[in-house]
């Protein structure tokens, strides 16, 4: 997701995730119980972004408003991509899948091109952003072209939500958008199964995610430069290993943030903060960052996502 337009104190680490050394022991510690098993037929969510698709580099690709053909081209890139994570849902017995377009304004998937077999959720604004529509009725989540958080080296296009972002943290652990959404997804007691996007990004949610599957369909030199796979290649990988990990599905732990949950937004000027403080329940600490709880992650999200929202300046 990139913008809608477009540490001075730490909390304490949650005490269960403090101890954990691994991505299994992460999950088990933020969750702590493991999903019930459901049966077929599957139903699956995919969350799918731009940044993270095969041979898109920058920022003007994926610019609805200045990219002209590059971001034409990127729409084809991404709707190819989401198919084939589609297709592979489908091989693995799923009979209800909803694409949630996560990108920009929510609105750069070619409807007709899509395929059948999938029900688009497109437009802004919605409540759960870029999983907006998820609930408890799906067995996977699937998050297609997604990018590394604010501040990760040799990513392409890291950010976390918004450029005016510099990290996030739920319970004192820094996120990005593949951790806040696994989050949310994990509220509901749904897995995410697979994660798509650059090098930069697979590893971040290797790092967060057990059971999780990856496709790195490219390799970033820097924040605008990368080597890349063929698109095809890169839609065959991925539909492999959405159907692998669809099938999977019952068998892997959702990401369940210890509540009550305390997240934590570091801007990158006070300008933004003087902007999102205004949000009931908020705390300003320091010049840039902002602290809240909520009950839930629900909760705590819709309090960021309306901080985040009040903080533009433009």
């Amino acid at each position: 997701m990139m913008p809608i337009r477009c540490v001075v104190h730490r909390l304490k680490m949650c005490k269960d995730f403090r101890g954990a050394r691994t991505a299994q022991a992460a999950t088990e510690a933020l969750s702590g119980r493991a999903r019930s098993a459901v049966g077929d037929p599957v139903k699956a969510f995919l969350s799918v972004d731009m940044e993270g698709i095969c041979g898109i580099v920058n920022e003007l690709e994926t610019d609805p408003e200045k990219g002209g053909e590059a971001y034409q081209a990127s729409r084809r890139l991404m709707t190819g991509e989401a198919n084939a994570a589609v297709e592979g849902c489908v091989r693995a017995g799923a009979k209800e899948i909803l694409v949630a377009d996560s990108h920009w304004n929510f609105d750069n998937l070619i409807q007709e091109d899509l395929h059948e077999a999938a029900t688009l959720l497109r437009g802004w604004p919605r409540a759960g952003s870029m999983v907006g529509g998820l609930d408890g009725t799906f067995a996977a989540a699937l998050f297609v072209g997604y990018h590394a958080m604010a501040g990760t080296p040799r990513a392409i296009l890291d950010h976390t939500f918004s450029g005016r972002i510099a990290r996030v943290e739920i319970n004192g652990k820094a996120v990005g958008e593949t951790g806040i959404n696994a989050a949310l997804a994990g509220h509901h007691g749904v897995p995410v199964v697979l994660v798509t996007g650059d090098t930069a990004v697979t590893a971040e949610a290797k790092g967060l995610l057990s059971g999780i599957r990856l496709v790195a369909v490219k390799d970033a030199m820097g924040a605008s430069a990368a080597t890349s796979m063929h698109p095809k290649l890169a839609r065959d990988r991925i539909r492999e290993e959405a159907e692998k990990a669809c099938r999977a599905a019952s068998g892997i732990l959702p990401l369940k943030a210890t509540t009550p949950v305390e997240m934590a937004i570091e801007f990158k000027g006070t300008d933004h903060a003087d902007r999102a403080e205004i949000v009931p329940g908020v705390r300003r600490v320091g010049g840039t960052r902002i602290e809240f709880r909520g009950t839930d992650m629900i909760e705590a999200f819709r309090t960021f996502y309306a901080a985040l929202n009040l903080s533009r300046t433009g």
